[in-house]
């Protein structure tokens, strides 16, 4: 109701709307004028040749001649009605099935379609619009961001060039509004000054325009962007930007972190404040074959277990769950807590092989920038010549040839980072990976959501994910707040307390059985309390840090929101 509302009012307001609906009413005006001279006509002809009719056939005649139906009841015998009669026929096929259609459509279809399109797809917003997220440019890190603040109960609106793929998304459940990225009176019906946010991530120029537009409707207003050149990003800022986000590097460095290292030490993922989320390889260590509950790691190091990882799933951290060769053990503490650990099963499975990264381009290499800074050996395997800048790093050479992999060291490497930005390489990668050692720690990138499942169904251990983390980057800014993306699907995010909760233990709130997700810190009066006892009263004016699946996130906004 509300949308065809919106037509009607954009239909009445157009200022050609009057106009047409004038000239279609004078058509038919003149439609009926000649249809009553036909009428006219007709009788003065039948009573020439000893016929009499009512006025009604008279009508009743004309509009059947003219509409071509010709049914044969009433007919003329002279030649003078039969002359009548080809003349109503004539001007009836130019009057009713040519000038009707086409005056209606010129004058009354089109304008309505117009405004149909338009209600679905408008050139402004309404001027009570606020606290929304303009984005400039839809691709899957946008898309992702939807979601997000959609999640959130965020308003945006995408802003589109083209009407035909404006409506489009606008059938597909998204917000857009239709508008020139480079002219500044866009940014005014965009309501530019009551925004909240700009998001573009377009190409670098495009995006450096976009800002450069924007400043020129508001200095204050917050701008993000995306970095294709890490030359691009001093430009960017100049432009007006006030974040710059380089794709390349945030990708490479999470992949790099996926690595577990050449040991069972910990490594770290993240921090949220004082609070470590890391994780250590269980392989070869006394862990093997116990279950959380024997593990006693809470009890002896004061360490949260969050879960265990098998092979791209996420176990949770049930006290019955079995520690084997492959889990990759997921937890949070202080950093005291996991020196701790480190002191015990850091000296197990060390190796001194390095990483095999599959693909050259600027993930792979800044993946390797980032592990060269934790002094972990890497190869790089590219089939690109300009890509191989020394032969003690790089291997000239196509991933697919057992032999190339066999010289990067595939036989004994512990790790294998695939990187390339073609998921359906990166799948074909995976199994084959896979094929060739079942034991390799596989971390593969993955650009499209819709292919997360199908690399872990191939075998990889970590998925990261483009659009989600270039998503959550884009939310941490806009909330001011830090959500550390463990994996593609699993987060660890903070939270304001509920007031259904507050006061409450974590036993008595059972937010884990009634959501999914697990409490491992809370924030209060600028303190940080890690893994607090499950038994104290959460504070009220404080802080939750939760870690859970994207649904269980979900399930805890929904369940607890105020």
């Amino acid at each position: 109701m509300k949308f065809f509302s919106s037509q009607i009012s954009y239909f009445i307001s157009n200022k050609n709307t009057k106009v047409n609906i004038a000239r279609l009413l004078k058509f038919l005006g003149i439609l009926v004028l000649l249809i009553t001279i036909y009428g006219v006509l007709f009788h003065i002809i039948m009573e020439r040749e000893g016929q009499q009719h009512s006025w009604m056939t008279g009508f009743y005649w004309t509009l059947v001649t003219m509409s071509t139906l010709g049914f044969g009841d009433i007919t003329f015998t002279s030649d003078l009605g039969r002359f009548f009669s080809m003349v109503v026929l004539g001007s009836g096929i130019i009057v009713l099935l040519i000038m009707l259609p086409f005056t209606f459509i010129e004058f009354f279809y089109a304008p309505w379609m117009e405004a149909q399109s338009r209600a679905r797809a408008p050139k402004e917003l309404p001027p009570t619009t606020k606290n929304h997220v303009v984005i400039a440019s839809f691709d899957p890190i946008t898309k992702a961001l939807v979601e997000k603040l959609k999640q959130y109960h965020k308003e945006y609106v995408l802003l589109v060039q083209d009407l035909t793929e404006a409506l489009e998304l606008f059938d597909n459940g998204y917000r857009v509004m239709v508008g020139e990225p480079d002219n500044p009176e866009t940014y005014q019906k965009l309501q530019i000054h009551q925004a909240a946010m700009v998001v573009t991530n377009g190409s670098d120029m495009f995006n450096t325009n976009v800002a450069h537009t924007v400043r020129e409707n508001s200095e204050h207003i917050k701008i993000i962007a995306t970095a294709n050149s890490h030359d691009s990003i001093d430009i960017l800022k100049l432009a007006g930007c006030d974040h710059v986000l380089h794709m390349g590097n945030l990708l490479g460095r999470a992949l790099s972190r996926r690595v577990l290292g050449q040991d069972a030490r910990v490594h770290t993922i993240g921090r949220l404040g004082d609070i470590v989320i890391a994780e250590a390889t269980a392989y070869d260590t006394p862990l093997v074959g116990k279950t959380l509950r024997e593990s006693q790691l809470r009890e002896k190091l004061g360490i949260n277990i969050v879960g265990i990882w098998e092979r791209g799933h996420f176990l949770g951290s049930h006290p019955d769950t079995v520690i084997s060769e492959q889990s990759v053990i997921m937890m949070a503490g202080s950093v005291d807590q996991l020196r701790r650990y480190d002191e015990l099963f850091g000296i197990y499975a060390i190796s001194e092989e390095p990483v095999i990264i599959i693909g050259g381009g600027r993930v792979g290499r800044a993946a390797a920038y980032h592990l060269k800074r934790r002094n972990i050996k890497f190869k790089i395997v590219d089939k690109n010549p300009d890509r191989i800048l020394n032969e003690k790093n790089f291997i000239l050479g196509d991933a697919n040839d057992i032999n190339t992999l066999k010289k990067a060291g595939i036989d004994k490497a512990h790790s294998v980072i695939i990187s390339t930005n073609q998921d359906d390489i990166n799948i074909y990668l995976t199994i084959y990976c896979r094929h060739l050692r079942p034991n390799i720690h596989i971390v593969a990138r993955s650009t499209l959501e819709r292919n997360v499942s199908s690399l872990h169904r191939a075998g990889a251990d970590f998925v990261m994910s483009y659009a989600t983390m270039g998503a959550n980057a884009i939310f941490n800014i806009y909330e001011e707040n830090d959500i550390i993306m463990i994996a593609e699907g699993l987060n660890v995010f903070s939270l304001r307390t509920p007031s259904k909760i507050a006061g409450k233990t974590i036993i008595e709130a059972d937010i884990r059985h009634n959501t999914g997700c697990n409490v491992i810190a809370y924030t209060r009066d600028g303190e940080q309390i890690i893994n607090p006892d499950p038994t104290d009263p959460i504070p009220e004016n404080s802080e939750l840090v939760l870690i859970g699946e994207t649904e269980a996130e979900e399930r805890f906004i929904q369940m607890y929101a105020d």
